[in-house]
């Protein structure tokens, strides 16, 4: 059997393409008189591929989003964020912010299954995690971050974790030094908004302040409004809402030369909306079947990092990190749909509280070998993780959303060899050992606990074959172990689907890059970057049409984009 599907709607509905490019295009003019450099998106530092390097010299589609962006989109949600970065969209129901779901490649959406185990989302460096049918993943307020960098790509299985197929949406907290300037010790900011439509207002704080080597961060901001109307003056569901956010972050720099810094991070995002659809990502078609609910979602991240540089080393560059994030989304007052709260699929419409806790340990370190005309880089690191999903409905545990513990131990390494700034050769590899094991109430429905492992090995290259014209290609394979949802879930009568087997992507990528400086003038910029792709998947993990005693997920044998 095989399936071939359209990156934006790709499971398990069945389509035709075996091929999607994505481009990004920057081309800039400055006043001849002013004799300035344009600074471009494509000239922008990439942070998450390994050591830093030029978003165009990165042999992976990448995209990185300043805080001038932000300004200048003012976004509602981070759908507005994503919009005219190739081959990334987001999805939710409701024109406010609140979870919204990510797509990359054709990979992720609420819609289908394990979407968000295919897409990392990471908040300074802190692996997010949140799953519930047709509901969103991600429920940050963006006022909190300075910076979001999409790596497309199963590529980033290396770093990031096994399963990775489709990409990495990693945010970036503020810091207090980005409102510091050189002898400043102190900095208050104050920005508020308004809008007519929905009578919405919005007031954030900023404090920041600088003692010798350490300094803090103190970001407050509160929103609310009532219900927006479209343009046909018809009221939009679950626009009515009240939010509040914080972040506190502090930094401590220490030892030789200033080789070590501590870094503390603390954020939380408190938001309501009432009488949202219950079915967010599902489109409006599935409103009047699901109705109407109050909507209750409170996150938090908390990260301590700690990198000790050691200057008189080039083979130590270490970075240890704690982190514990908790996203936690409660329902309640459900109207406005013909079906009713009972035991079985319907427990989707009795007020719940449905949560993931994730606690992680990375240690990472990148020597430096080089020598010669050649930048030598090794990335080794090993990363634990605890995540814990819970689930009850008044009417207690729900089959659909079935508790447990996933436990994971990553060990990686990548190599990344740059030859006289014209060739670039990344290769890597990752395994990752899995245990998932059921709850009580899950085992009473037929759970059982299981291991597993995932291997991802892949190899990147790039090279420049002059100053204005270059050459990339990736080949990266990457394996992902069913999620709790996919093992334990058994609603409709189904049973616990014990012997999924991995889900598997081998990729190709292949892609050109082009730049120019003084195109029509003396400070004119072009800068070209087009990227082609194809995925093969093995052993899809769908969802079973199938009712009564049979599994509630199986494998497809292989589906392409």
């Amino acid at each position: 059997m095989s399936i071939r599907c359209l990156p934006i709607s790709c499971f398990p509905v069945t389509r035709a393409v075996l091929l999607s490019t994505a481009t990004t295009l920057a081309l800039t003019a400055a006043p001849a008189l002013a004799q300035e450099t344009v600074f471009q998106m494509l000239g922008r530092i990439i942070l998450g591929t390994g050591t830093a390097k030029i978003a165009i010299d990165t042999p992976q589609a990448v995209t990185a989003l300043e805080q001038e962006d932000l300004d200048r989109k003012q976004p509602s949600g981070i759908g507005d964020v994503l919009k005219g970065v190739p081959g990334v969209q987001a999805a939710g129901a409701s024109a406010r912010p609140m979870g919204q779901a990510f797509n990359i490649r054709g990979i992720g959406n609420s819609e289908q299954t394990a979407s968000e185990d295919r897409i990392k989302v990471v908040i300074d460096g802190a692996p997010k995690f949140f799953e519930q049918y047709r509901m969103g993943s991600f429920f940050g307020d963006l006022d909190l971050f300075k910076r979001v960098e999409i790596l497309r790509g199963p590529a980033s299985s290396t770093l990031y974790g096994s399963g990775t197929i489709g990409g990495v949406v990693a945010f970036t907290t503020k810091d207090a030094a980005d409102y510091l300037a050189d002898g400043e010790t102190s900095a208050l900011r104050v920005k508020g908004g308004t809008e007519s439509n929905g009578t919405g207002t919005k007031l954030g704080v900023i404090y920041a302040h600088r003692a010798g080597n350490a300094d803090f961060l103190l970001s407050l901001n509160t929103s609310q409004g009532g219900d927006k109307v479209d343009g046909g003056g018809i009221t939009i569901a679950g626009t009515a809402h009240e939010a509040v956010s914080g972040l506190f972050k502090g930094k401590l720099t220490f030892g030789n030369d200033g080789d070590q810094t501590l870094t503390l991070a603390l954020s939380r995002t408190d938001s309501d909306l009432d009488d949202a659809a219950v079915a967010q990502t599902g489109g409006a078609a599935t409103i009047p079947s699901f109705g109407f609910a109050d909507i209750h979602a409170v996150d938090d991240t908390a990260t301590l990092t700690w990198t000790h540089g050691v200057a008189a080393s080039d083979l130590l560059d270490l970075t240890v990190q704690l982190s514990y994030t908790d996203t936690d989304v409660a329902k309640s007052n459900f109207t406005g749909s013909a079906l009713t709260c009972a035991a079985g699929t319907f427990q989707v419409l009795c007020p719940g509280d449905f949560g993931y806790a994730t606690t992680t340990l990375k240690i990472e370190n990148t020597a430096d070998l080089s020598s010669g005309d050649w930048q030598n880089f090794l990335t080794f690191g090993v990363q634990l993780s605890n995540q814990d999903r819970t689930a009850t409905s008044t009417l207690g545990p729900l089959g659909f959303h079935p508790e447990g513990t996933d436990r994971k131990l990553g060990l990686y390494a990548q190599g990344e060899f740059v030859w006289n700034d014209r060739l670039t050769i990344i290769p890597g590899l990752r395994v990752d050992f899995g245990d998932r094991t059921p709850s009580a109430a899950t085992v009473a429905l037929g759970g059982a606990a299981v291991e597993d492992q995932a291997v991802s090995p892949k190899l990147s290259a790039l090279y420049k074959i002059n100053d204005s014209w270059g050459v990339f290609g990736t080949l990266a394979r990457t394996e992902r172990m069913p999620t709790l949802d996919e093992l334990y879930s058994t609603d409709g009568g189904r049973l616990p689907s014990l012997d999924l087997k991995k889900e598997t992507a081998a990729s190709v990528e292949l892609g050109l890059t082009y730049q120019r400086e003084g195109l029509f003038a003396e400070t004119d910029s072009l800068q070209l970057k087009a990227t082609a792709f194809h995925s093969t998947l093995e052993n899809l993990i769908v969802t079973n049409g199938a009712t009564g005693a049979v599994p509630r997920y199986l494998n497809v044998r292989s589906a392409e984009i």
